[in-house]
């Protein structure tokens, strides 16, 4: 045990002198780095694809699309660290003549925050895991990167690992800039949270592991912020005129959702709403023809798959659950599709029924009016999306539904399926708790760099001792906010 946290502290060590050096460097320099990992993935070609597929048991082609994502996502970092704007340049010049009392110039802009610890998801041994959207927000916004590899995948992580590290040094920068911590277990996680050199921690898993972390990082002396995502039972609303028009359609795509990935994404459409009626009868059935056809899949690892059947037993085994369709193969790690279905009544008065089932399981809530619907839907606080399944007149009808949906989640989703995060500038993946622990974040898309960075304001500072992005020639041309106008233009 000694001798495993002299190495951990010994990365953490590295990690903050790197840093010194590495909150100075230019946009273009960490475009470069960020460029450079995604070529170097690209590099591993067939190899790392195949090597991930053996450790998690899903297909080659699911690897081919996660890698194309990571690679995009890296350079899209790339390109937002050497455009500049995102530190949020604020000038408001001196006003020497104000009365009562003169302004100062003040200079205000975002910069990196420290060494940051990411701890790598299993279900995305790419997109969410070493190379992933913590890792390369992390570097564009300047900050060192240790990762707390998963040990669902640990030779996808080391493969990965080295290609970053010589991707780095190629750059002409040091290694440590990131690095890799493998095994040890809880202690591990524990001790890189609550190593004082750490700034701050990125995770996505589960909500148990999750808060362990921020407990970890509440108990230090000097606290630090942890950015959780820790998934959520996304509820869809059917909403009657869709559910009486499009009944077909919606089955068919959700079928797919909650499939998708062998139902291992934090996205997973895992309680569906609708109102008790003929039509919500006949949408169950179709759901569960759907769900008939889709194949039977292995599970990422026997954590996953014993932690999915323990929950879906016991859900199962609530009183007033009916179980509408159950695949049934028996082999080891394979994941059953589910479709059950409560009523309302049950559902209200069962907080059990409330929680994710994180794999291909939904749950159909039959409410007895759309009261009910509307009461239930809000006793699911914190998610990370909600989906509404309605038309214009459903809209019309329900007016206060899109407030309310406002209120409860990070993404509104409309007549779609919540799976499938799109890496993009308006892209909001977060939420209000348990579905991550700071909801003014999103973990996903070009503002998840903001989590890495905290505002520093210089007062009356020397024109030569400003960062660039503060100057009043304004060298980097970024946009700033100049006494409160938007502009590109130097200081006159």
């Amino acid at each position: 045990r000694r001798s495993m946290e002299n190495n951990w502290n010994a990365i953490m060590l590295k990690s903050t002198e790197c840093f010194q050096t590495y909150q100075h460097s230019t946009g273009k320099e960490r475009k470069k780095i960020l460029y450079a990992i995604a070529d170097a993935l690209e590099q591993l070609g067939d190899a790392l694809l195949e090597t991930a597929s053996d450790e998690t048991n899903l297909p080659l082609v699911r690897f081919a699309g996660e890698r194309a994502r990571t690679c995009f996502q890296l350079r899209m970092f790339g390109d937002l660290a050497e455009e500049g704007s995102w530190v949020q340049a604020v000038i408001d010049t001196a006003l020497a003549d104000r009365k009562p009392l003169p302004r100062p110039d003040m200079r205000k802009m975002l910069v990196p925050i420290g060494p940051v610890v990411v701890f790598g998801a299993s279900n995305f041994p790419l997109a969410y895991a070493a190379p992933g959207g913590d890792t390369a927000s992390a570097l564009a916004a300047g900050c060192t990167v240790v990762v707390k590899g998963h040990p669902a995948h640990p030779k996808t992580s080391s493969m990965v690992a080295d290609a970053i590290r010589s991707a780095i040094q190629a750059c002409g920068w040091h290694a440590d800039l990131f690095q890799l911590v493998e095994g040890g277990g809880f202690d591990s996680g524990k001790y890189l949270t609550q190593h004082a050199a750490t700034a701050a921690v990125g995770f996505t898993g589960s909500l148990s592991g999750g808060r362990a972390i921020f407990d970890y990082a509440r108990e230090r002396e000097v606290p630090i912020p942890v950015f959780a995502e820790m998934g959520s039972t996304n509820p869809v609303l059917l909403l009657p005129d869709a559910l009486h028009h499009r009944a077909p359609g919606m089955a068919k795509s959700l079928a797919s959702s909650i499939t998708l990935g062998v139902g291992q994404f934090c996205t997973n459409p895992g309680i569906i709403l609708g109102v008790r009626s003929s039509a919500l009868d006949h949408f169950s059935s179709l759901l569960a023809i759907e769900l008939s056809l889709i194949p039977t899949y292995r599970m990422l690892h026997e954590g996953i798959y014993t932690n999915y059947t323990k929950s879906l037993t016991s859900v199962l085994a609530e009183n007033g659950v009916e179980t509408i369709y159950h695949s049934r193969i028996d082999e080891p790690m394979m994941a059953n599709a589910v479709l059950a279905r409560v009523d309302g009544d049950t559902f209200e008065r069962n907080p059990s029924l409330h929680h994710e089932v994180f794999g291909p399981f939904s749950m159909v809530v039959a409410c007895k009016n759309m009261l009910q619907l509307l009461r239930v839907w809000q006793q699911l606080h914190g998610q990370l999306t909600t989906t509404l399944m309605c038309t214009d007149k459903d809209l019309q009808a329900f007016p206060d539904l899109v407030e309310r949906a406002r209120v409860m989640a990070g993404r509104i989703v409309f007549n779609s399926v919540p799976t499938g995060v799109e890496v993009a500038h308006a892209t909001v993946h977060g939420g209000p708790y348990p579905a991550t622990t700071d909801s003014r974040f999103t973990s996903v898309g070009a503002d998840a760099v903001l989590r890495w960075a905290r505002p520093v304001c210089w007062q009356d500072c020397p024109e030569s001792f400003l960062p660039a992005e503060l100057q009043s020639s304004n060298p980097l041309g970024i946009w700033r906010k100049v006494n409160g106008e938007l502009t590109k233009e130097p200081l006159s």
